[in-house]
């Protein structure tokens, strides 16, 4: 009994080190990679528009709402040339990247200006595929920080020009999805360099 328990405190004490360890690289690399400031950020060709649900169980979710806010300030200093939409479309009822599309018409932006990924049912998908996929040399990634972070790891990792511009976020102190991405940075250094997990449609 000794011998078990001893073994799942060591078990459970490496894993913990395991995720902070990977939590603070992925920050720490991609940290002079992430932008704010609109005047501050580098010029690039496409900016990466990472989808996520336009309502939530409150009503409107002001991620999506903050994303697009982000999309139409770069387009409108002209920071970026093109957007490219990448979102779930896994579900009839669900479609996070026709839902910005027409989110960002009705801003006045140029259905010109916009691509549509309808395969990027996961963040690791939406950065690969606009490499593999869409041809995207150079990309300004945007979302809110803490998923910026991930998606420019992802990025970085698989040698793409790409910065990030941070959306507004919650101020929320105790916030579930701040919680969860802790958890998901940690999976997704397992996925690059442990499985070599690729999108699912290229």
């Amino acid at each position: 009994m000794k011998k078990l328990r001893r073994f799942f405190l060591l078990s459970s004490f490496i894993a913990s080190a395991y995720v902070y360890l990977s939590y603070s690289g992925v920050v720490s690399i991609t940290s002079p990679f992430t932008y704010d400031s609109i005047d501050d950020i580098p010029h690039k060709k496409t900016g990466l528009l990472l989808g996520t649900t336009k309502t939530g169980k409150h009503g409107e979710n002001p991620y999506f709402t903050w994303r697009i806010d982000a999309a139409v300030e770069l387009l409108k200093a002209e920071k970026i040339d093109e957007i490219l939409i990448s979102g779930d479309n896994s579900k009839k009822s669900y479609n996070e990247t026709q839902d910005m599309f027409e989110s960002l018409l009705e801003r006045g932006i140029d259905s010109s200006k916009i691509r549509l990924d309808y395969a990027g049912f996961r963040t690791l998908d939406s950065v690969i595929r606009a490499k593999k996929v869409f041809n995207c040399s150079e990309l300004i990634i945007i979302s809110q920080e803490f998923h910026n972070q991930r998606a420019l790891y992802i990025a970085l990792m698989n040698q793409i020009d790409a910065v990030a511009f941070n959306a507004r976020d919650s101020q929320h102190t105790n916030n579930y999805t701040h919680y969860r991405e802790i958890l998901a940075k940690a999976w997704t250094v397992l996925e690059i360099h442990l499985f070599g997990t690729q999108p699912k449609f290229l």
